[in-house]
């Protein structure tokens, strides 16, 4: 199964309060197989965008891809896992490699696994709250649990 996952990550302050958030749908219809928050803790924006893609590349594993998208906004985090620019900082050492320990999981055909920059915001403004972790319980495969479907932009 070919999934996309959207990532994101931010903090309040540089460091500060973090998270992430991450959603992967399938690639054939675009059903939402996973939506998640993740409190990071005090951390940077760069440190939570890693939790984000380190969430996204365990959750596709657990739901069974075998081909993965991540469509992320930080360039930084895009650009080292693409190689084209190093990692330097000592908190990202381990959270990088963590995430191309999980990267090679996933089947290399066509381009995948595929990593790329796209600035894109998610609708759910809820995952910029980096105070708590983001109540998921309220969605159900794509809708929330009045029966709504929830969009995202891309």
């Amino acid at each position: 199964m070919r999934v996309i996952a959207n990532i994101d990550g931010g903090s309040r302050g540089n460091p500060g309060p973090a998270a992430a958030g991450v959603v992967i749908r399938t690639q054939d219809d675009g059903t939402v197989l996973h939506v998640a928050g993740v409190y990071v803790g005090r951390a940077t924006n760069n440190v939570a965008e890693y939790n984000g893609l380190l969430e996204a590349l365990k959750r596709a594993a657990a739901l069974g891809a075998d081909e993965i998208e991540v469509l992320s906004d930080s360039e930084l985090l895009v650009k080292q896992m693409n190689g084209e620019y190093r990692v330097r900082n000592a908190a990202l050492k381990p959270l990088f490699e963590e995430a191309n320990r999980l990267w090679n999981k996933f089947a290399k055909v066509t381009g995948f696994p595929l990593i790329k920059y796209k600035d894109y915001r998610l609708t759910f403004d809820a995952y910029a709250d980096a105070d708590r972790p983001i109540d998921t319980s309220i969605w159900e495969n794509g809708h929330d649990v009045d029966g709504d479907a929830f969009t995202w932009s891309t």
